[in-house]
């Protein structure tokens, strides 16, 4: 089986792979039933022989999240992630709407909502020749349609969060370290690539994790509006009434929405019950015959429009580019956000995009930016994606002569645009330079939008959901990382 996760949980030292007759190490609680004494049972005829039966055997289920606490195999778990994550999965899903409402139980019927990923919107928009906004009316109107979807968000909306946040987190942390805190490391290594959250949880453990932001990625953020905020603010219902899909650009994003941090224990619910590539989307056209350019046009909606409390928004709404991105590159621009608005907020500096100039350093995807002030060196920031890249700087760290600040880390070479879920070419069944270049040109194809001037984010920062709150920001906004041990059972080991 080959494997569709990004190549950083894929190498040797993660054991990503059990071969035929390998046997699963994670330890299972079986669950006891009440029986009599156990043991063998023999069953005796008139010749006298004798056939022994052994009782029956609970067999032993390895769920999803069992396989993210092993420090084993991460592939193995494909099989589970195809079950619970999958076009199908969201099919039963409706099928089973649609019998509750036939038997009048409403109460069982959940409400489906999907969120897009700009990535996967510029992924599919160049592999059905049209342009970003054509292309997202069309989704829209495809999820509304035929997935009976209440409502269609853009990502790039709670990205703006995720923007905010790591700047805030960023500068927070750097007078910290300047004071001399211990606990304020730098650099800060971004979060929201779930393949480098997972081999930095795995192989560097407790070493590299008080470096990493603990921001959450614009799919988990928007979990937290669609399964909290709406909950809340619009429906009146629980989050285990909303059956939430992301559509994303890599298969890593199943693994982030499986994590125990983004569970609801009390509604046993998920923030983001399934995940969606875009590659997933396109075979879904082809197996159920959809051309996706004859679509009737659906419109994005924005979480915050939708509150029942909320007065005339028309104005604002005119205002508003539905349809919108953010400067830097196609991964989410967190390096040109965080070192803009430091500069201002550290060091009274004003400095705009456009006047960022990268150094490259051993290859395309290692490249570095000095913010320089009258001669002197500020702020030191990097971008690094791909393996080979991110394990020059763990060394670097490890080594004590690491000297930047700040670092955008990526697991796929090129970034989220070639994220191993995005479509390939078909007939190399890659994604060339030419087919990456025509996504990102897509991608970059709409106006730009500064997060701090998104009144509709404001509005939520200062509403009740977040209130500027510390204890709701950090519910909402931020979590947690895990060192996961070792494996030491002397089974695993390979000959």
């Amino acid at each position: 089986m080959s494997s569709k996760f990004s190549g950083i949980i894929q190498i040797n030292d993660l054991d990503d792979f059990i071969g035929p007759g390998q046997e699963c190490v994670k330890p299972v609680k079986l669950e006891k039933k009440p029986t009599k004494k156990s043991g063998v049972i023999e069953i005796s005829d008139d010749s006298g022989s004798v056939e022994k039966q052994k009782p029956q055997v609970q067999k032993a289920k390895i769920s999803l999240d069992d396989c993210l606490a092993c420090s084993g195999c991460v592939t193995s778990a494909e099989t589970v992630l195809i079950n619970q994550q999958s076009a199908d999965e969201l099919i039963k899903v409706i099928e089973n709407n649609k019998k509750f409402i036939e038997d009048d139980k409403f109460c069982h019927v959940k409400k489906i909502v999907v969120s897009i990923s700009p990535q996967s919107r510029a992924s599919l928009a160049v592999r059905y020749n049209l342009d970003l906004a054509t292309c997202t009316k069309k989704l829209c109107g495809f999820f509304k349609s035929y997935f009976n979807a209440e409502f269609v968000f853009d990502t790039t909306f709670s990205r703006e969060f995720s923007l905010i946040e790591s700047e805030r987190e960023f500068v927070e942390r750097f007078k910290k370290n300047e004071l001399g805190s211990p606990d304020s490391k730098l650099p800060i290594l971004t979060s929201s690539c779930p393949g480098w959250i997972c081999y930095a949880e795995k192989t560097h453990g407790s070493f590299i994790l008080p470096y990493i932001s603990r921001v959450k990625s614009p799919q988990q953020i928007m979990g937290s509006l669609v399964k909290d905020y709406l909950c809340k603010k619009v429906f009146d219902i629980t989050p285990d009434k909303i059956y939430h899909v992301t559509v994303m650009p890599c298969f890593d994003k199943k693994l982030e929405s499986s994590r125990k941090d983004f569970f609801n224990d009390f509604h046993q619910s998920k923030d983001v019950d399934c995940v969606l590539s875009t590659i997933e989307i396109e075979n879904l056209f082809q197996k159920e015959n959809i051309d996706l350019s004859s679509m009737q046009d659906g419109i994005l909606d924005l979480p915050f429009t939708l509150c029942k409390n909320q007065t005339s928004i028309k104005q604002e709404l005119e205002k508003h580019e539905s349809i919108y991105t953010h400067q830097g590159g196609g991964s989410g621009g967190y390096l040109e956000h965080v070192l803009v608005n430091s500069a201002k907020n550290l060091f009274n500096y004003d400095l705009t995009c456009d006047q960022i100039v990268y150094k490259q350093l051993r290859n395309s995807d290692f490249k570095e930016v000095n913010l320089e002030i009258n001669g002197e060196v500020k702020l030191r920031f990097a971008i690094a994606y791909g393996f080979r890249n991110i394990q020059n700087i763990v060394q670097k760290i490890k080594k004590k002569n690491c000297t930047y600040h700040y670092i955008e880390i990526m697991a796929c070479p090129s970034g989220c645009l070639n994220g191993g879920g995005q479509i390939r070419d078909e007939q190399t069944n890659s994604l060339s330079k030419e087919l990456l270049q025509k996504v990102e040109n897509i991608y970059n194809s709409v106006k730009n939008q500064i997060p701090n001037e998104n009144k509709f984010v404001q509005q939520l920062y200062d509403s009740i959901w977040l209130g500027n709150d510390k204890e709701n920001l950090e519910k909402n906004l931020y979590t947690t990382y895990h060192e996961i041990e070792k494996n030491t059972n002397g089974l695993a080991i390979k000959w």
